[in-house]
């Protein structure tokens, strides 16, 4: 397989001329091919059931915004493997980070002075929206990270209980799972959940009265709150965007009675929004940040983010990890974080607004089905009258090869890579338009 540049070109079962890159999307089978059913049968015998699968893609190479599945279809992807491959698939800049890496050291521990922990935590440190100096705690994966946020807020305010909010999705280990609120199917038969934990009202300014008026007046004192955790736009509970002056609201709150602040910028971090966190959109302050997702271009790394004098109050053997900041993780999320300074932020910002103007067109053409097209940069749900409707568009995206993916009950999230070219915008938004268009025909 050569490369040209932002595209695949296809094996020869491909059908795509010697050296010449075909058009993307570029699709040689039915969906599923035969290798993939092939595989699909193989996948149902030995992986558990609980893994969600949105659709039957099996994809075997990448690179930019192009997927190449294992029947050599070629399928312009817009959901960056769930907002993960921030730097687009296999950015060369970030292999070669890898591969160097992994020449001189695999794994050692964070128990013990891994250089390449300490520069990345620097960094991590060095691009937190906070005024006093962070601290920096590396994990594996997001829910990861906000399992230690939460013990890091209970520890340092000797508080017991946290407040997350409806709509909200912050991981499926116990702790996070606890804070989940996007839908109850990942409570369903593992209660008791972690206790002290209550769910509020996402999203509007006049919803932060239900804190005077319900938790604090019914149900437990404001003295007794260690943390509010919140999605600064609430991802799986439906690309939501709050309210000017909601997440400014929520900052009083904690200030006027000693709350700490947790963003959770698992899926919003990381440049998606034109901002390298998106907060930052509304210049709060948080007190500690949850990262992952695409801060390592799809190496599993996270991270808590906290005010030093925060971190600083708890001691060794108080929070701990094996594999959390591995030297490969590390040396993909510095590259990452070069690249999305170096430009890729604002081309999210570009891209994003030619989607909202090219999607805003699609829901004027088909108002009845598209209630509501919201988001920042490349992060944008789009809001349809049904679940039905928002499967039937998210399949028919599949079938014209545009990698799309639904986000709560009846919005489908369009989330691609940084590097998302102005062609590629337009590719995507002309083939989901045919997938709108067909589904409102049904």
């Amino acid at each position: 397989m050569t490369q040209a540049p932002g595209k695949l070109v296809q094996t020869p079962a491909g059908e795509a001329p010697a050296g010449e890159a075909p058009a993307v999307p570029h699709i040689v089978t039915e969906l599923p091919g035969p290798k993939a059913r092939a595989h699909l049968e193989f996948d149902r015998q030995w992986t558990s059931p609980s893994v969600p699968r949105a659709y039957p893609v099996v994809p075997v190479r990448g690179e930019g915004c192009t997927i190449e599945d294992i029947d050599g279809n070629l399928f312009l992807d817009f959901n960056a493997g769930i907002a993960v491959t921030s730097t687009g698939h296999c950015h060369p800049d970030v292999v070669r980070a890898i591969q160097d890496q992994a020449g001189k050291l695999i794994h050692y521990s964070a128990d013990f002075y891994l250089p390449s922990y300490a520069e990345t935590c620097a960094e991590l440190a060095r691009i937190a929206p906070m005024s006093e100096k962070c601290r920096v705690f590396l994990t594996n994966s997001g829910t990861e990270a906000v399992e230690g946020a939460i013990k890091l807020a209970r520890f340092a305010t000797k508080r017991q209980y946290l407040v997350a909010f409806l709509g909200a999705f912050h991981g499926r280990t116990y702790g996070s799972v606890s804070l989940t609120a996007s839908k109850a199917k990942y409570h369903a038969g593992f209660g008791p959940m972690l206790p002290g934990v209550f769910h509020a009202p996402f999203g509007h300014v006049a919803d932060l009265k239900w804190f005077d008026e319900v938790l604090f007046e019914h149900l437990v004192p404001a003295e007794e709150v260690a943390a509010i955790i919140v999605e600064p736009i609430q991802g799986e509970g439906g690309y939501v965007v709050p309210e000017d002056g909601f997440l400014q609201g929520l900052r009083k709150i904690c200030d006027e009675h000693g709350i700490l602040l947790i963003a959770d910028e698992v899926q919003a971090g990381a440049g998606r929004t034109g901002k390298m966190w998106s907060i930052q959109n509304w210049d709060v302050e948080p007190d500690i940040i949850a990262t992952a997702k695409g801060i390592a271009s799809g190496m599993p790394l996270g991270a808590f983010i906290a005010r030093d004098s925060l971190m600083t109050k708890w001691g060794p053997g108080a929070h701990g990890t094996t594999y959390g900041g591995n030297p490969l993780a590390c040396a993909a999320a510095l590259e990452t974080i070069r690249l999305v300074e170096g430009g890729l932020m604002d081309n999210a910002t570009a891209r994003g607004e030619q989607l909202m103007t090219g999607l805003r067109a699609i829901q004027a053409r088909f108002p009845s089905v598209i209630r509501d097209v919201r988001g920042i940069g490349l992060m944008i749900g789009v809001e349809f009258d049904s679940h039905e409707r928002a499967a039937a568009v998210e399949w028919g995206s599949f079938q014209r090869g545009v990698l799309v993916l639904e986000a709560g009950h009846v919005v489908v999230r369009i989330s691609p890579p940084l590097v998302l070219t102005a062609e590629e915008a337009a590719i995507g938004l002309r083939l989901f338009g045919e997938a709108v268009a067909e589904a409102a025909a049904k």
